[in-house]
């Protein structure tokens, strides 16, 4: 029997439902590309890096040197805050910290931020990965900042609210119950049906204050940063039978090249003092696991 050979029109039936087969199995197997209704939010700066205990004297406070080498000036100001999360830190474990805080002469501070971690420096992933959270350039009640630490990045955005402190004097901060209530009724939305509905505030309402804690802080100006400031912060041991003093140094700018300066040169100048700590010390976590 012979072979009868195909018509040129099923030849080109044929050649285009393989084509059609080839784009729709491309389609499926190429890599999805992010698609967000708003651009990724502009974050601001904050470089954190440690010193260690010699950069203070004998009453806890920076030497003479060591203000004279980061351009502090100003006199000390005393903080008080807390931080509200469950025994279990089921808050913490899902990137969020919620904190009352009070300085002298102020109304109480409530913030609640989120946490996205930087990985290898790549601040636009984490921008992206919270941007499909819903944390973008549209949402203005929240404000973008990456602390960028000795080794570490992270990525936050913040949610302040404040309230009166009238009656409280100093940096007192009231019982426990009511600065709880007051973070359950200011709640934000995102943070509230994070997991589920009113998941957030289900988990503040069964939290308890961590800490609280008073630290003391030095303000001046350094290189291109007009928001230069020392902490000196007194947390328990882990043992929890004494006391020792976390010393913060931080410089604050909008500009990521300022920032990278700023980041190099302070490391630099503390090494080359014998101030530096080569490490990170996230005070948070320090309140959260040991208060």
């Amino acid at each position: 029997m012979a072979i009868t050979s195909p018509t040129r029109r099923s030849l080109t039936a044929s050649a285009l439902g393989l084509a059609a087969s080839l784009t729709v199995s491309l389609a499926v197997l190429a890599p999805a590309t992010p698609a967000f209704a708003d651009a990724n939010a502009a974050p601001t700066y904050e470089v954190k890096i440690n010193l260690t205990t010699a950069a203070l004297d004998a009453s806890h406070a920076p030497t003479s040197a060591v203000k004279a080498a980061f351009g502090i000036t100003g006199s000390a100001k005393a903080r008080s805050y807390e931080y509200f999360d469950t025994d279990a830190l089921d808050l913490d474990a899902e990137g969020w910290d919620v904190r009352l805080r009070h300085k002298s002469g102020s109304d109480f501070e409530e913030s609640y931020k989120k946490r996205f971690p930087v990985s290898n420096g790549d601040i636009d992933g984490a921008l992206d990965e919270a941007n499909a959270e819903g944390f973008d350039s549209s949402d203005t009640n929240y404000d973008a900042e990456v602390d960028w630490g000795y080794a570490k990045q992270t990525l936050s955005f913040s949610n302040e609210k404040s309230h009166s402190a009238s009656g409280y004097s100093g940096t007192s901060l009231p019982a426990a119950g009511t600065g709880r209530g007051w973070l359950v009724n200011e709640i934000p939305g995102k943070l509230d049906d994070w997991l589920s509905g009113n998941w957030g505030s289900d988990t503040l309402s069964a939290s308890r204050a961590h800490g609280p804690v008073t630290s003391q802080v030095w303000s001046g100006a350094w290189e291109s940063s007009d928001d230069a400031a020392i902490e000196v912060l007194p947390v328990k041991n882990s043992s929890g039978t004494g006391t020792e003093y976390v010393v913060e140094l931080s410089f604050k700018t909008d500009d990521y090249a300022d920032a990278a300066q700023l980041h190099s040169d302070a490391i630099a100048v503390a090494d080359a003092h014998g101030w530096l700590y080569h490490g990170d010390v996230l005070k948070t976590q320090l309140v959260l696991d040991r208060y």
